[in-house]
This record gives structure tokens, C-alpha cells and sequence, in this order.
């Protein structure tokens, strides 16, 4: 699919939705806040949730979405992007207000209200390159059977080898990667609140709960190992860990 507004680098997205009459405007308001403002954007055409998601790509940066669509309509999309990138910019285009609150449960970077005036999506894309554009916390994209994945470090609770893999551990749910250990510890433990108790663990010390024994208590319940040898260096950066949080 060609974007609809095309640049060579920049900021990409996607604009969803199924009015080619507002997809026609939202297109022709960017170009000319891009030569105003002298940006680039790459933004691709998709006319239904499940089309974006079908094309979804891990290097986006902000989506255009209508809450209300035929097929798959904008916050079941959302929730299902959410589920596979937790830093995209989201936002909702709307003529019902009542729909604005259930955007917000899914990180909405905030609404517009059809039909979208230049001036108020101007004022939203300066909003929006101040407080997010060039402030992206550190995230790991991956890849497996289910989708294309891109995730905050710090959503990330714990690794844990299962076979020839590793599990990716967060609240509420998890996501295997066709990684080996030590290739998941090189890019975890290159962060800082990262850490291994055991040699098929990496933990994040920000859910550490407690230690109780040779056991770590997390923040969602879950017990993990800690093994005798990696227990003294494991404890000492825990320890430094705690004492940069208080």
C-alpha cells in the first residue's frame, strides 16, 4: 500500500478510516502543516480496523482512527494494537463525544471531532511533537507467530526460558520470542532496572515485590528463583536498585 502522504523520512502512521471524504481532507491538513512546519510524514491509507491491523507495522509513530467503522470499529482496534505496541501515538477521530472517554482506556493520545478543522489538528500535531515526538522510552520489537510486537522495557515484568525459547512476561498476559536466553539477557541487561536472580531468568526490579529465601516475589504474585551463584551479585544490585528509588 502507497502512503498517502509520502516523505522520505519522518514521522510514519496510518490514517483509519472508512469516509474517503475525510480521509481526503486529513490528508490534504497534513501536507500543509508539513510545509508549514517543514516535517515529513509517511502515512498509509487503511479503510477498517482489521485491514491496519492485517498491514500493521512496528515503526509507526502516530494513527489517525475513527472510533465508529463497519467492520472492526476503532477502540476494538485499538485494543488489539495496544496488545502489540505499547508506544504508537493514538488519535481517535469522532463525531459522537460520547465515544471520546473509552479512547483514553487505550492511551489515546487524544480526539478530534469531525469534521476536523485545520486549525484544531494543527494545534493537536504541535501538541503532540512537543510532549511525545523525540521523548520514546527504550522498547524491544519482536516478532512471533501471532504478530509484530514493539513493547516499553519497563512494561516488561520478567524473561524466562521455556526450551529453546524465552517467555516474555507482563501483567496480564505473555509473548514467546524465537530468541535464545543469552540473546534476550544482551538486550535486557543493557537496561537498568534489569537483572538476573537465575540462569533462565532476567527480572525487571521494578516488580520485585520481596525476597523471601532463595525466592523473589513479584509485584503479580509470582515466585522466581534465585540460584546460589548469581545470589550475591543478584542482591547487590537489587539492593542499589531500592536505594535509587527512595
Amino acid at each position: 500500500m502507497k502512503p498517502a502522504v509520502p516523505a522520505a523520512v519522518g514521522t510514519a502512521g496510518g490514517i483509519c478510516d472508512d469516509e474517503e471524504t475525510l480521509i481526503d481532507e486529513l490528508k490534504e491538513n497534513l501536507i500543509k502543516y508539513a510545509a508549514e512546519t517543514n516535517k515529513e510524514f509517511c502515512f498509509f491509507i487503511y479503510h477498517d480496523g482489521s485491514e491496519l491491523l492485517k498491514e500493521y507495522r512496528s515503526d509507526y509513530d502516530l494513527i489517525f482512527m475513527d472510533i465508529k467503522m463497519e467492520k472492526l470499529n476503532g477502540l476494538k482496534t485499538a485494543e488489539e494494537i495496544r496488545k502489540m505496541d505499547s508506544t504508537v501515538g493514538l488519535i481517535f477521530l469522532t463525531s459522537l463525544k460520547k465515544y471520546v472517554w473509552r479512547g483514553y482506556e487505550y492511551g489515546a493520545v487524544n480526539y478530534l471531532l469531525k469534521p476536523v478543522k485545520y486549525s484544531v489538528l494543527k494545534m493537536e500535531l504541535d501538541r503532540y511533537f512537543a510532549c511525545y515526538q523525540g521523548k520514546d522510552e527504550p522498547y524491544m520489537s519482536f516478532q512471533n507467530d501471532s504478530g509484530k510486537y514493539k513493547v516499553l522495557y519497563k512494561n516488561l515484568c520478567y524473561a524466562e526460558t521455556e526450551k529453546r525459547n524465552v517467555m516474555l512476561h507482563f501483567e496480564g498476559q505473555q509473548q514467546r520470542i524465537y530468541k535464545n536466553m543469552k540473546e534476550v539477557s544482551a538486550l535486557l541487561l543493557a537496561q537498568p532496572q534489569f537483572a538476573s536472580p537465575h540462569q533462565s531468568f532476567v527480572v525487571n526490579m521494578a516488580y520485585v515485590k520481596s525476597v523471601e529465601s532463595l525466592e523473589l516475589v513479584m509485584t503479580t504474585g509470582e515466585r522466581i528463583p534465585i540460584s546460589q551463584p548469581k545470589r550475591k551479585d543478584f542482591m547487590m544490585k537489587l539492593t542499589d536498585f531500592w536505594g535509587d528509588m527512595l
